[in-house]
């Protein structure tokens, strides 16, 4: 009997050693990110695109232009001082214009810009930095465009960012305003905290009610701030950073409203505003663009150091799961969906990302 049930409890005990296993061994693996070339094309390389369809703005060197998801350039227009461009509209300016033509994607003309300035387009909004670098405004983009409303302050501007949301603006004495698109003010204080006051970064959240920036010299930080039901404005996360950047840096808010993007020296910050915690990821040089692929949760760095460029893919945990760097007088990044679309001196090259 004895002999039975030590017979019966080594079989069982094989049986669940036997399960465990093959539930271990069917346990989905980890998937590696691959990044698949699909094309490559010359900016001279012009073809014939339909005014239907979608088109992608590129700036590359003094070239600006549109290009179609399957690797057609739609158009190239050279410009010899300044330009604006937006999934929209376009200009080119120079230093002293009294007026500003301006286009739509597809070339046709849109309208007139009666106002001395620097244009900017974000989407189908136009606005302009008014000569002194302390004022800017909104304006119409049929016909002859019209003012909206108008923002003047004494102090420079030293940081801007828009979204469906509003409008938000940095300036040199370390004040943050923004606005909403009818020139409502929402915002208006001074983060502090810092020796120097400055604005060096900032943007709007997509309601409109949040805003982040970098601020100051000596004591840098980074700072989110909400508006109350009491009309106020409450700083709800800030960090001290490290070291300083002396120079304007990129700050973006993700497409779900709830982490913030940072640049700070010596790599990315990434904030969630749901815990208010923050990570971060080291990274050489400055930040020129952050972009999320929406399909595969994924974010995709541009920065810069000297004339190398690194691209680096990034996981939600914040881990970096693929590097890879080159040398270019200029480039940019785009997504869509899971396409990564990587534009370096006069080329444009589209790359699918997956995980296999």
């Amino acid at each position: 009997m004895r002999k039975n049930k030590k017979t019966v409890k080594i079989a069982v005990a094989v049986i669940i050693f036997c399960l465990l296993y093959i539930i271990l061994a069917f346990r989905r693996m980890s998937t590696e990110l691959h990044l698949s070339p699909e094309w490559s094309v010359d900016i001279s390389n012009q073809d014939s695109v339909s005014q239907s369809e979608e088109t992608i703005p590129y700036r590359l060197g003094q070239n600006i232009g549109y290009f179609t998801e399957d690797g057609r350039i739609a158009s190239r227009i050279p410009y010899p001082f300044k330009a604006t461009i937006s999934e929209s509209y376009y200009a080119s300016y120079g230093t002293d214009n009294t007026s500003t033509e301006f286009y739509r994607a597809d070339g046709t003309p849109a309208g007139t810009i009666s106002e001395q300035g620097f244009p900017f387009f974000d989407g189908s909004r136009l606005y302009v930095f008014l000569p002194g670098g302390n004022a800017f405004a909104s304006y119409t983009t049929t016909g002859n465009a019209e003012q909206l409303w108008k923002y003047e302050s004494y102090a420079p501007i030293t940081a801007f960012a828009t979204s469906s949301g509003g409008v938000v603006a940095g300036l040199a004495d370390g004040t943050i305003v923004s606005f909403d698109h009818g020139g409502r003010q929402i915002h208006r204080f001074a983060p502090g905290g810092s020796s120097i006051p400055v604005i060096l970064g900032a943007d709007i959240s997509e309601d409109g009610k949040t805003v982040a920036c970098v601020s100051g010299q000596n004591q840098q930080r980074f700072v989110v701030a909400q508006k109350t039901d009491d009309g106020h404005s409450k700083i709800i996360f800030h960090e001290y950073l490290d070291r300083d950047f002396n120079s304007q840096v990129l700050v973006k808010f993700g497409g779900d409203g709830k982490t913030v993007y940072y640049n700070y020296n010596g790599g990315l910050g990434i904030a969630n505003l749901e815990t208010l915690s923050s990570r971060h990821v080291p990274l050489e040089g400055q930040i020129v663009q952050i972009e999320e692929a929406t399909d595969s949760w994924l974010v995709v760095v541009l920065s810069r150091k000297g004339k190398t460029y690194t691209v680096t893919v990034i996981e939600p945990e914040n881990h970096p799961v693929a590097e890879f760097s080159f040398d270019a007088d200029c480039a940019f990044i785009q997504t869509r969906g899971d396409r990564l679309f990587l534009g370096r001196d006069s080329k444009i090259s589209c790359m699918t990302l997956s995980r296999k």
